[in-house]
Formats: structure tokens, C-alpha cells, sequence
């Protein structure tokens, strides 16, 4: 094969045999399959797949993802896909996506989706007829289309990657996708870099032709730098009119993804409507809290997860008063509400970013996002369930499926400083011969040293 990174031509040789190598390997599929009767395979039994198949398949398969369910699930009800779009950000750039690649598509056997950062397709457009087709695998706005629910696709296995992918025909993980090819471009926040969605195109072959691919890829460039634009807009007009923040804030939902960074910080980093602050300590536990229970939590139960022992309601009305000052200057809308304790907003933070990458098996996007323990001073019994649950997940996921260098980065955070199976876990994947080998034996006798002095 000439390119093992994007399929061949559509309609060649080499086309062919990549479709009939696919379908032999779908034939192997249930012996990759956790729970299924028979000998255990890996991808490495399946010959003839590009790499970045064969491994997605692995994924989709250690994910439970099912080949033969012939529906993607629906994940979002008419309601939730309505109120969700018009206040993601992706919704500000819809015109530029529709001009340049959904209107070209109406009469071209093609469908255009965009779709958000964990996989939900939030928009599908393009020929009526393939639109038609296309709903009897469920790819429809508000359809989980991520590899932990499909398998292999353009849309779940970009933002698996982080990188422009191609998926032609049978390798595809669901085989009622077989008769369909796509392309897939995650799109990017154009100031902070993390992953807004995914723009795909998704027809017959055409859909995988390397002009499809270009296009879909300059089509994503004019998006982000129209949000960028869009937001540079509103900044400056919140600037010349004060008077009118708080219309301006409102109007800003559409463009910023709420963010709060706990990872490897003491003082999270509150980010509301494109305006950032620099949070205390227990203003941080507070919003680390909240942000994980999105339903809200009782005055009793927020004690219980900010303060071992009983007796501080008192306290905690106190550090609710001056934390809702703080916010209130970001933003009036996202002040915490009370009865229970929640926030009115959605709040991503950088810990619930890593839990989702693992979700959907993308680990290396997880552990590029992870900088470090959750607020790792805190002791309020809340954040430190969070902080062992993220790390001790990224770990397994890096233990279970990472590569040498995931691995090996993974060793260099302070919590594995210690951790002699994670090393032990690189010398069996490096080759004998590898000069990295010597490295990690050194790091061995440095545990073994420090710990037994």
C-alpha cells in the first residue's frame, strides 16, 4: 500500500484489495471482542489494515463497541440537542460549515456533520436522499458517534486522534457502515488549542478522495478563525460599551467553552465567557465539586466533600457568599444557585477532558491534557475521590494500551516517581536493543535505592 495513513484512490486496485483485506478481518473481529466464546486475538492477527484501523479496531473492541448493532445510540433527545446547539460555540461557526461544505453537497451524494468533542453528531445536512439513508444507522443530529459507541468511524476515530482520518467502507467497526466512506477533521478552539468537535464528510467513495480531505481541512481553518474573529468582536465591544457587559456576556455563550483547570495547581483557573480568574483554595474545591455533580449537591452533602468531620454549614454559606461575588464579575448568569448547590452553567473542567478521552480510548489526548493531580494539596474528601479516580484511570489506560513514549512521559508526572510497574511495564515493550532500555533500568535503581534507604 503506498499511503498506510489515508486510503488509496476510490476505484482502484489497491481500493479493492484494502475493502476485501477489511472484510477477511471483520471475520476475526469476535475473537478481539471481550466476552466472546473463543481464542483471544489482537490486531496484530489481521493482516492488511492500515495501522491506524487496526489499532482503532482494538480500541473500539477493548471499548465493547458492537459490529453487528446496526443503530449508533441517541444520546440527546430533540429538547437537549436544541438547548445544547445554541449555546455550544460550534453554533457561531454553522454558516461558515454550511457555505462552504454543506450547500456544495446537496446535490452530491455527500452528507456533512458536525459534530462536539466527545462524539454526538450536533448537526447533519447535505443530499436529501443519502439523508434519508443514512438515518437507518442513526447518523442523525443528537447520535453518539464515538468509537466507545461505534467503533471505527471518521467522526469518533478523529477525535480519538486528534488528526484529520479517512475511513473507507468495510473499515468501518460497525458493518452496517460498510457501504459508506467519510472524512473527518476534529476542529480546535482557536485560542487555548482543546478539542471543540469534529467536521466530517460521509457519502460513497468520493467521500474519502484526497480533494475531499483538503477541503474539509481549509473549511475547519475558516471556522476557527472566524470563531476567533467573532470573539476579538465581542471583546472589543465589551470593552468601548461597559455599560453593556452583561448583554455582551450573555451573547458570548455561543463562542466559549466554560473551562476550569484543576490539573496540577493548587488555585484552579476559572475561565466564564472568554474572561479568566484565578480562583483560592477553597473557592477551587468548591467549583471542583460542583462541576462533577452537574445535578448539585445538598448543603450536607457539599460539607461532606469539603471538610472531614461535622459542623461547618456555617462555614461553607460564608465561602459560598464570597465565592458568588467572584463569579459575579465573570458572569451573573453563572453564579452558584442554592437548594440545592449547583452551577447554572455548563462548566468543563480539565479533569472531566481527560475522563472523556479515556471514555473513548483516546488516552494520548488524555494524558497531553493532563498536567498534573487534581488541585494536589487539597485534602477535602471530594477532590481527592476525583484525584484518584482520574489518575489512578489514566494509569490503566496507559498501562493496558499505551505506547513506549505514553508510557515513559507518563513517568516523568511526580506520582509515578515511584511506580516500578510502570517501568517494569516499558522494558517489555521496548525491543532488547533499545537505547531507551538503559534509562529506565537506571530509574529502577533509583526506586530501589530511595526506597530502601
Amino acid at each position: 500500500m503506498r499511503n498506510p495513513i489515508h486510503p488509496p484512490v476510490p476505484g482502484s486496485e489497491a481500493a479493492a484489495l484494502v475493502q476485501k483485506r477489511a472484510l477477511m478481518g471483520h471475520e476475526r473481529l469476535d475473537s478481539l471482542r471481550p466476552g466472546t466464546t473463543g481464542t483471544t486475538g489482537t490486531t496484530q492477527d489481521i493482516v492488511g489494515l492500515r495501522r491506524l484501523v487496526r489499532e482503532s479496531w482494538q480500541r473500539s473492541a477493548s471499548l465493547q463497541a458492537n459490529p453487528d448493532v446496526a443503530e449508533a445510540p441517541l444520546a440527546m433527545d430533540q429538547d437537549e440537542l436544541e438547548e445544547y446547539r445554541r449555546q455550544h460555540p460550534l453554533a457561531t461557526i454553522m454558516p461558515v460549515i454550511r457555505k462552504l461544505l454543506v450547500q456544495p453537497s446537496h446535490d452530491s451524494g455527500l452528507l456533512v456533520a458536525v459534530g462536539d468533542d466527545v462524539g454526538r453528531l450536533l448537526w447533519v445536512d447535505g443530499d436529501p436522499v443519502m439523508q434519508r439513508r443514512a438515518e437507518s444507522m442513526m447518523f442523525v443530529a443528537g447520535a453518539d458517534w464515538s468509537e466507545a459507541s461505534v467503533g471505527t468511524s471518521a467522526p469518533g476515530t478523529a477525535l480519538a486522534l486528534d488528526r484529520s482520518i479517512q475511513i473507507s467502507g468495510a473499515e468501518h467497526f460497525k458493518r452496517s457502515v460498510h457501504p459508506w466512506s467519510c472524512t473527518a477533521v476534529p476542529f480546535h478552539d482557536p485560542d487555548s488549542g482543546a478539542v471543540l468537535g469534529v467536521v466530517d464528510i460521509t457519502g460513497t467513495e468520493t467521500a474519502v478522495a484526497a480533494h475531499t480531505l483538503s477541503l474539509v481541512e481549509a473549511t475547519v481553518a475558516a471556522a476557527q478563525a472566524q470563531l476567533r474573529i467573532e470573539r476579538l468582536t465581542l471583546a472589543a465591544a465589551v470593552k468601548d460599551r461597559p455599560r453593556r457587559r452583561s448583554a455582551a456576556a450573555t451573547s458570548s455563550h455561543a463562542l466559549y467553552r466554560n473551562s476550569l483547570q484543576l490539573l496540577g495547581r493548587d488555585q484552579a483557573l476559572l475561565s466564564i465567557d472568554g474572561r479568566t480568574v484565578s480562583l483560592s483554595a477553597r473557592h477551587s474545591e468548591i467549583l471542583a465539586i460542583l462541576s462533577s455533580h452537574p445535578d448539585g449537591l445538598s448543603a450536607d452533602d457539599l460539607c461532606a466533600q469539603l471538610y472531614p468531620g461535622d459542623g461547618y454549614s456555617a462555614t461553607l454559606r460564608a465561602e459560598m457568599v464570597r465565592l458568588r461575588k467572584v463569579i459575579q464579575e465573570l458572569s451573573p448568569d453563572a453564579v452558584p444557585q442554592s437548594r440545592p448547590y449547583r452551577l447554572p452553567v455548563e462548566l468543563l473542567p480539565d479533569s472531566g477532558q481527560v475522563l472523556n478521552c479515556l471514555q473513548r480510548g483516546a488516552h494520548r489526548i488524555a494524558l497531553e491534557i493532563y498536567k498534573g493531580a487534581v488541585l494536589p494539596r487539597s485534602e477535602a474528601p471530594g477532590v481527592v475521590q476525583l484525584r484518584e479516580r482520574v489518575s489512578h484511570l489514566l494509569r490503566e489506560a496507559l498501562l493496558s494500551d499505551g505506547s513506549v513514549d505514553s508510557l515513559l512521559k507518563y513517568a516523568e508526572l511526580p506520582e509515578a516517581k515511584y511506580d516500578v510497574d510502570l517501568r517494569l511495564a516499558v522494558l517489555k515493550l521496548l525491543p532488547p536493543r533499545s537505547p531507551k532500555r538503559a534509562a529506565v533500568v537506571a530509574d529502577l535503581e533509583r526506586i530501589d535505592t530511595e526506597l530502601t534507604a
